[in-house]
């Protein structure tokens, strides 16, 4: 379904747009005629996810912001509405992580990774609401994780961010309805050393066993989540709203015994 979507004219915003999952989210819009608009704070990763489309002839527009700065979502938000006069679909990817132990986090990691993970997506949902609105149908997608159902060590406050991000779906979809769907995708394990700007990208090597934690054989891509998401955005989505979609390659379903 997703395959034969078009948002040629829609202008979709992509929140940590410029690297990762992102990166292919943003790419695969673009590759399907709309104006997409990237918003992240990394300035260099941003310049070359602004080269690649353009090269590719694609309609992008690259905007630095700090999602979790409520001044910044706002005067991106009205930037966008000058540019393009409308905002179709939303996606909420932008998201940190910080793996310490607990006596070794700062309270203000958290507090910083809460804000991004999860103040970030109701602040560009609240920026974007008419807009969205006035679309009929407009669409967000949230960009939550498996770590929300469930969990390595020291992932407390991403659990905790992503299970938020969670009930903040279905919430928002009860609110914005019927004008404004919102669901989320749950990524798995999704190589991203390939997809990261060039200072920091390498090449991805995985075991036989890290492929076998997959009942599909493999680790995901960012291929992946771009063709949930560009389903979840289209019409063939049109009575989805307020869903969890894993996207996981099986591996939250298999039980692993260690011999």
């Amino acid at each position: 379904m997703s395959g034969t979507a078009d948002f040629s004219d829609q202008v979709v915003i992509v929140s940590g747009g410029a690297q990762g999952i992102g990166k292919g989210i943003s790419s695969a819009f673009a590759s399907r005629g709309a104006h997409v608009v990237i918003l992240d704070i990394d300035e260099e990763a941003l310049a070359q996810q602004q080269e690649v489309l353009s090269a590719a002839g694609a309609s992008a527009l690259c905007l630095r912001a700090d999602v979790a700065e409520e001044l910044d979502v706002d005067a991106s938000v009205n930037h966008i509405l000058q540019r393009f006069g409308r905002i179709d679909v939303l996606v909420n990817n932008a998201g940190i992580v910080d793996t310490r132990p607990m006596a070794r986090r700062p309270m203000e990691a958290w507090d910083r990774l809460l804000a991004v993970n999860l103040r970030g997506p109701y602040l560009l949902a609240k920026y974007c609401e008419t807009a969205l609105r006035r679309s009929n149908p407009g669409a967000i997608v949230n960009i939550a994780s498996t770590r929300a159902l469930m969990s390595e060590a020291n992932t407390e406050p991403y659990a905790a961010s992503k299970g938020g991000l969670i009930a903040l779906t279905h919430a928002l979809a009860v609110s914005l309805g019927p004008e404004v769907r919102v669901n989320a995708i749950s990524p798995g394990w999704i190589e991203v050393a390939d997809w990261k700007k060039t200072s920091k990208r390498s090449q991805p090597h995985h075991r036989s066993t890290d492929l076998l934690q997959h009942p599909v054989g493999r680790v995901g891509t960012p291929h992946d989540i771009a063709a949930a998401c560009l389903f979840l955005a289209s019409r063939d989505a049109g009575f989805i709203t307020g869903a969890n979609f894993v996207v996981d390659g099986g591996m939250t379903i298999k039980m692993i015994y260690e011999p």
